[in-house]
């Protein structure tokens, strides 16, 4: 990783403000989705940074369906939930609906800013619908979707994280094996106009631009084994972007965290392309908080350390039904 010199002290508005001293924080982790590893890592850094800054801590690993999570809650004797879930039940608003049902603040979006941000499908409507520019798409029902929106292109789930399940498509005989692989996960699928560029990450932390930072996978494009198995991608914190790229690049992620209507912490993944072209993927509302994750690089980035980030996040819990 490459970073440039952290500032000594982050916006005041980014400060932690310690909102939920003396509460009990239940951090929930696990899950039973495909990103269930990655939560688990999230949410031990977590538990860690925010018991090492004073906190009453609960770690909490949810098992799915067979855990009845509410009850694990109640008998913790929680006051508040740090959601250190990722991927399916846990990022689309399930999780969510039950904490509002049990008057429980939380960290992250409402029910359904969470469900809109998961179902690319449904984001990207709302893109189109505000103008926030995004690559061309469809929802694959058949071969005349392809053939419309021709090759390459991106095949993909419209219901993980992680980039779970996705494929670049430049060659006829790839398509089936990139449906099939997409078509194992969850919702449908979709096929997306690959538009080549620098892959750039924004994090917006309560309505705030935190920074960003640029990802360069050794190979391919930055996929799930670039993101948590491989130690050759490349981070550069913050990109080496000109004073305009940037104001594109933080606009297209402060207006896609405020149009599907998010809370707490997200981080918008976009492309940035040679021509100056920039187009908005998707917005994650439960980024990772591992050590390999980028919103923790963009934040010490920025002056602020996991553990005050941790803190921060923590400040932004609430219910939002």
């Amino acid at each position: 990783m490459t970073q440039a010199a952290s500032q000594t002290t982050p916006h005041p508005a980014l400060q932690p403000q310690g909102r939920y001293r003396g509460a009990r924080v239940a951090v929930v982790r696990g899950g039973p989705s495909a990103e269930r590893a990655v939560s688990l890592q999230s949410g031990e850094r977590v538990a860690a940074a925010l018991s090492s800054q004073g906190y009453d801590v609960v770690d909490l690993d949810w098992q799915g369906a067979e855990h009845d999570l509410w009850r694990s809650l109640r008998e913790a004797g929680t006051d508040v939930v740090f959601l250190a879930l990722h991927g399916t039940y846990g990022e689309d608003g399930c999780v969510q609906g039950l904490l509002e049902c049990a008057r429980l603040p939380y960290t992250g979006s409402s029910v359904l800013a969470s469900a809109l941000a998961m179902d690319k499908a449904a984001a990207r409507r709302v893109f189109d619908q505000e103008a926030i520019a995004s690559p061309r798409w469809c929802v694959h029902r058949g071969p005349a979707d392809v053939a419309r929106m021709g090759l390459p292109l991106v095949v993909k789930p419209s219901h993980e994280g992680s980039s779970v399940g996705i494929s670049i498509v430049t060659d006829p005989s790839q398509l089936e094996a990139a449906v099939a692989l997409a078509g194992r996960q969850h919702g449908s699928i979709l096929l997306e106009e690959y538009v080549r560029g620098r892959e750039i990450q924004v994090a917006v932390l309560d309505g705030h631009v935190l920074g960003d930072v640029e990802i360069r996978p050794a190979a391919g494009f930055y996929d799930y084994a670039a993101k948590y198995e491989r130690s050759d991608t490349q981070y550069h914190v913050p990109a080496a972007l000109s004073v305009a790229e940037r104001q594109l690049v933080w606009g297209l992620a402060r207006r896609a965290h405020r149009a599907l209507g998010c809370a707490g912490i997200t981080r918008t993944d976009l492309i940035l392309s040679d021509s100056g072209r920039a187009v908005c993927l998707e917005v994650d509302t439960l980024p990772g908080l591992t050590e390999r994750s980028l919103v923790p690089m963009i934040a010490a980035a920025s002056g602020l350390p996991f553990a005050a980030l941790c803190e921060r996040i923590l400040d932004t819990a609430a219910l939002k039904a």
